[in-house]
């Protein structure tokens, strides 16, 4: 069944905060969803599908659902790591379009700069009872020690530089600066980032995102709610999620998820890369906006490098305006997780909301794509393309 013009997002909130030590993660989730509500023109009474992952107090979904008080027809709590939010629109289109709920309502929320954790750089946390605990552990994985051997492995094949990786975290401080919620606003250059203390070789501090508290919400409807009230049209044209496992160890470790949501989600769409005005990419780590640059179908293997560093990714002047919040790079990346600001910038650019000195001209179709959990060791991906009605 496809989900293609079958569910409209009315509703898009990202809370302003970056650090939150006297607020709960619970609250947090709950301005969040408040926000997005007022900005749909609907209520709490109005919503009866609820969608949320792994962030939520509690580990359940029905912990919020208590907490904000909902009547619900549909619950949801996938955990599919960062990329659930972005999953989660899909499946609330799903469950609107089979007549489960009419109003869904998407939270992420999170304290991991209050709370001080330090996700890239700590050993991974391995539970005992998790397969891959005993191969994993005496080697104390950490994730940016993962996606440094991956940055390795792609300038191996590609001949991929630090100076084209830094191109990246340039592209997004030059949009955080116009952003003034953003936590880094100050404009970098290529020497900056490849002058940053190195964190994991090859990738410097700069190539990795911000830790931040915060959250955000969506609003998934109906069209027939959704022409009903004063907001702009914003329908769900395709999308796809995926799970990309390790294959035993026997990886490519210069793809991700995107290889096969992409498609997925733009032959739902009926449209093509060409199409897309504005994206929005998962910058959890500089290497990373480059692979999906080039599994999205944007550039061929191995050639997102020259793409990036001739300024594509900045609006105004390239050719693939990404990221005009500045991404998790420089502006939020909340509870660890970036899915759900991706959709989120993306419905602002549809909207023609984003600040002016970002804002793509005739943004009519936009992307929001990224991957979740730990490329390299298996990993979760999905894909979701908007259209402005």
């Amino acid at each position: 069944m496809t989900i293609k013009n079958k569910a409209y997002i009315v509703g898009a909130y990202e809370h302003p905060t970056r650090f939150a030590p006297d607020k709960s993660v619970a609250q947090l989730h709950a301005e969040s969803a408040l926000g997005a509500l007022q900005d749909a023109g609907l209520e709490l009474k109005d919503v009866d599908g609820y969608f949320c992952a792994g962030d939520v107090p509690g580990g359940s979904p029905i912990s919020m659902a208590e907490y904000l008080n909902l009547n619900l027809s549909w619950l949801d709590g996938t955990e599919i790591g960062g990329c659930s939010y972005i999953a989660h629109v899909e499946h609330a289109a799903q469950a609107i379009a089979a007549g489960k709920c009419r109003v869904a309502l998407i939270t992420l929320a999170g304290k991991p700069k209050s709370t001080g954790v330090a996700t890239g750089t700590a050993p991974r946390i391995l539970g005992p009872e998790r397969p891959e605990t005993p191969w994993d552990l005496p080697y104390k994985p950490t994730i940016t020690g993962i996606y440094g051997m991956i940055t390795q492995r792609h300038m191996h094949e590609y001949g991929t530089t630090a100076e084209q990786l830094a191109a990246i975290k340039v592209a997004a401080s030059h949009h955080a600066q116009y952003n003034e919620n953003a936590l880094l606003k100050k404009v970098v250059t290529v020497e900056d980032v490849i002058n940053s203390p190195i964190i994991a070789p090859p990738l410097h501090r700069l190539d990795c995102c911000v830790i931040t508290d915060g959250g955000g919400a969506l609003i998934v409807t109906t069209p027939e709610i959704a022409k009903s009230l004063k907001r702009p049209l914003i329908k769900v044209m395709g999308a796809s999620h995926t799970i990309k496992t390790s294959h035993g160890a026997y990886i490519a470790p210069t793809e991700t998820g995107a290889i096969k949501t992409g498609p997925e989600a733009f032959a739902e769409a009926g449209v093509t890369p060409d199409d897309i005005k504005y994206a929005s990419i998962y910058d959890n780590f500089t290497i990373m906006v480059l692979m999906q640059l080039e599994d999205l179908g944007f550039c061929k293997k191995g050639q997102a490098g020259h793409f990036v560093t001739e300024g594509n990714l900045i609006s105004g002047t390239g050719k693939l305006p990404w990221n005009t919040d500045g991404g998790g790079l420089c502006n939020n990346h909340p509870s660890n997780r970036g899915g759900i600001t991706k959709v989120i910038e993306a419905v602002r650019q549809l909207r023609e909301e984003a600040h002016p000195a970002v804002q793509v001209k005739n943004c009519d179709i936009a992307l929001a794509a990224g991957p979740g959990l730990v490329v390299g060791e298996g990993h979760a991906h999905a894909t979701l393309i908007l259209g402005r009605e």
